[in-house]
């Protein structure tokens, strides 16, 4: 038996990666709505993901006195059977102390990486700044050296500032091409409340919409408009999404699928 042969049986009878999971949460705040937070976190559990990644505010914020207490008024709804890593957003850090307090409430610095299985997340602080600084460029740049060949890798930060340039199809947007250069997969963002997704040279761009947060626009479902979270399905190298409405009273259980592409 020659061996290219042998080598295609042994690849042919390799057992297919097990299939893992993890779900993404939306903005809470940014004038939000009562119940529909706790609603999301109920059907997040029910789903049993491995674990969750937020895009960031989760408290109104913005005041040092009140802080601490939005924090400690959250912990009932967190399911303690889930894993959380926690995006800053600028209604969670909005000064050095509120920095301080969302690493002591969280348990995550506001900029960091983690591993699950074969894949990479990296979770970015712009949370006081329109778009990412020099020093988190510097810190994706180092991160994704030191975690090249990983793969899906993930990079995630709460401002979609990329938003604007990727629709208008502007070169030279220094995030994308860092991420093009390292292959990451996705680019996941919140802020804006809305559902939005575009994909350029393979990398997936996701606005994350409200899990919790106040709705703008029209309030349409066909433009993003809608109470949500993304529930994510990894095999191997591969991502499928679904972009999961929430259901009634706040939504009615519809689905938007991504992937799988990466």
């Amino acid at each position: 038996m020659t061996e290219w042969l042998l080598f295609a049986l042994l690849f042919a009878q390799s057992p297919a990666p097990a299939p893992w999971h993890f779900a993404i949460l939306g903005d809470r705040t940014g004038r939000g709505v009562a119940n529909v937070y706790a609603e999301a976190w109920r059907e997040i559990a029910a789903s049993h993901p491995d674990f969750v990644v937020t895009v960031g505010d989760s408290i109104e914020g913005m005041n040092d006195a009140g802080a601490r207490a939005e924090w400690e008024a959250l912990k009932p709804v967190w399911p303690k059977s889930l894993k959380i890593y926690q995006t800053p957003g600028n209604h969670d850090i909005w000064d050095d102390y509120s920095a301080r307090l969302f690493t002591k409430e969280t348990g995550d610095q506001p900029s960091y990486s983690f591993d699950a299985a074969n894949a990479h997340f990296i979770v970015l602080d712009n949370s006081r700044s329109d778009d990412l600084d020099a020093a988190q460029m510097q810190f994706l740049e180092q991160d994704l050296e030191r975690n090249k060949g990983k793969f899906p890798t993930l990079i995630f930060f709460h401002r979609s500032f990329w938003l604007i340039p990727m629709k208008l199809h502007m070169k030279d947007l220094a995030l994308h091409t860092l991420a093009r250069r390292y292959g990451v997969c996705c680019v996941i963002s919140g802020h804006g409340h809305q559902y939005q997704s575009l994909s350029k040279d393979g990398i997936l761009y996701l606005e994350v919409g409200s899990s919790g947060a106040n709705l703008g626009g029209g309030v349409q479902y066909e433009d993003g408009w809608f109470y949500q979270y993304v529930y994510a399905t990894v095999t191997g190298p591969h991502i499928e999404f679904e972009v999961r409405e929430l259901s009634a009273p706040f939504g009615q259980s519809r689905i938007k699928k991504l992937g799988p592409a990466f």
